[in-house]
């Protein structure tokens, strides 16, 4: 078996874009953790399901490595970043310019996108092709993988049931409900597979101390 951990990111900083940086991307790709997510990283991270770890990997972007280094710390560990596994582009210059509903919209159609962004299937196919890379590489390792709420979801769906109920998300996998609402942060996700790199079992991994995002 190879065990791959995927987690989401811990509390990102709100930020007034004091730089006045115009590329909505960059300043996604720069946001940090704040002094709360720290914290929340720290307190999650340091759990006995994590112990063991043979190898980290992260998307480029600020807020992820630094929710991995808890983990690095912990293993004594480098982490290795892989632009691939980065969140969902957007493909807009602001806020601003996002459409009404677009999050519902590009969930119930996987090609949907605006501007240069990504689609659903998009992001799903370079996080599952980055995934079966990880493990043709890492055979039999325990892996920890640091991504973001949107992407990791996409890529569920490649093997669980997700749907709307209640206008909520409800993750499921061979029938089991793995969650019913919004990831938290640090919400980890434990994927088991076989030798021939197929999906044999998917858990939600719980902490006493969850923190959800308003």
């Amino acid at each position: 078996m190879t065990t791959i951990y995927l987690i989401r990111h811990s509390k990102p900083l709100k930020t007034n874009n004091t730089f006045n940086i115009d590329n909505l991307q960059i300043q996604n790709e720069k946001q940090s953790l704040s002094i709360e997510g720290e914290q929340i990283a720290q307190d999650k991270l340091n759990n006995i399901e994590f112990d063991n770890i043979d190898i980290i990997f992260s998307s480029s972007y600020v807020r992820t490595i630094q929710t991995a280094k808890y983990l690095a710390e912990k293993n004594n560990l480098e982490i290795n970043i892989v632009s691939s596994l980065g969140e969902r582009k957007f493909g807009i210059d602001s806020w601003e310019q996002l459409p009404e509903n677009f999050e519902k919209k590009q969930f119930l159609d996987e090609n949907y996108k605006i501007g240069n962004g990504e689609s659903q299937k998009e992001v799903r196919e370079r996080m599952y092709s980055t995934i079966m890379q990880i493990l043709k590489l890492h055979e039999n390792k325990r892996i920890v993988i640091v991504s973001h709420a949107t992407a990791i979801s996409y890529l569920l769906k490649k093997w669980c049931d997700i749907n709307i109920v209640d206008n909520k998300l409800r993750y499921s996998f061979n029938n089991n409900v793995l969650l019913d609402g919004y990831f938290n942060y640090c919400e980890s996700f434990k994927l088991e597979f076989d030798d021939n790199k197929n999906i044999v079992d998917i858990e939600n991994i719980k902490f006493d101390n969850t923190i959800k995002e308003n």
